[in-house]
């Protein structure tokens, strides 16, 4: 299955673990394997109408962000409990002020965490990281080469593909080095593709929190995460680091 696909499936199943969330949180609500899925009922009693049916992925996306609770008459309810590490909006660990570039001009900059490293930092509730090691990298390495840009790189932001200029050796003008640094940046979105790059222009270039980007780019509710991590796995590939 390619990576299109594979995002086009997990957005899916979080959309339905989202509903059935919901669901679950009425009292006396119940979730019970049924067939070769999971039926959802607002009520024990087999009279009570199946409002819902999750295939297994979503019922995998379910387990991982819900806490189940197995019932003697079988099946599962859903625990309450708080959502672990859910990033606040805005910009997290922002510390902001106006530096000096090497080109001589100045730009504001949050001299804080960014916020990849903030997600890597970050477990659900079994404890497993939220980002991997490889898509942390991949995206802290665009980040950076977002960063090395002048302020003209960074205030004219087109991420077109323009003809190629060698780049790496000394002496390279101001200009000169944003532009290949430009170059390296659009080829690494164009290899994310649509979809995806968005997620990434966002988090890794903007250094929006995960949240507010959620809101910009119309996602679900914490279907972010799952998006972030497909596009940082297409960018690890691309970095040729996975």
């Amino acid at each position: 299955m390619g990576v299109d696909e594979l995002f086009e499936v997990e957005l899916e199943a979080r959309r339905l673990a989202e509903r059935a969330m919901r669901l679950l949180a009425r009292p006396g609500a119940v979730i019970e394997a049924q067939g070769v899925g999971y039926g959802v009922r607002l009520g024990a009693s087999r009279r009570r109408s199946v409002m819902l049916v999750l295939d297994e992925a979503a019922f995998q996306v379910l387990a991982r962000e819900a806490t189940l609770k197995v019932r003697p008459q079988g099946g599962w309810s859903m625990m309450a409990r708080p959502e672990p590490d859910v990033p606040p909006p805005g910009r997290p660990g922002v510390i902001e002020a106006v530096v000096k570039t090497p080109d001589g001009g100045k730009v504001r900059r949050n001299l804080g965490e960014s916020p990849i490293a903030w997600l890597a930092a970050r477990r659900d509730g079994a404890g497993r990281a939220w980002l991997s090691p490889v898509e942390a990298a991949a995206g802290e390495r665009l980040r950076e080469e977002f960063e090395s840009l002048g302020t003209q790189g960074r205030t004219t932001m087109r991420w077109d593909l323009t003809p190629r200029v060698s780049g790496g050796r000394p002496g390279l003008a101001p200009a000169e080095r944003d532009h290949a640094a430009r170059e390296r940046i659009a080829k690494a979105l164009a290899a994310v593709g649509p979809g995806l790059r968005e997620i990434l222009e966002t988090v890794c270039l903007m250094g929006s929190a995960l949240e507010q980007a959620e809101a910009e780019l119309k996602l679900p509710r914490r279907a972010g995460k799952t998006v972030l991590k497909l596009a940082l796995q297409r960018l690890a590939q691309h970095y040729r680091m996975a």
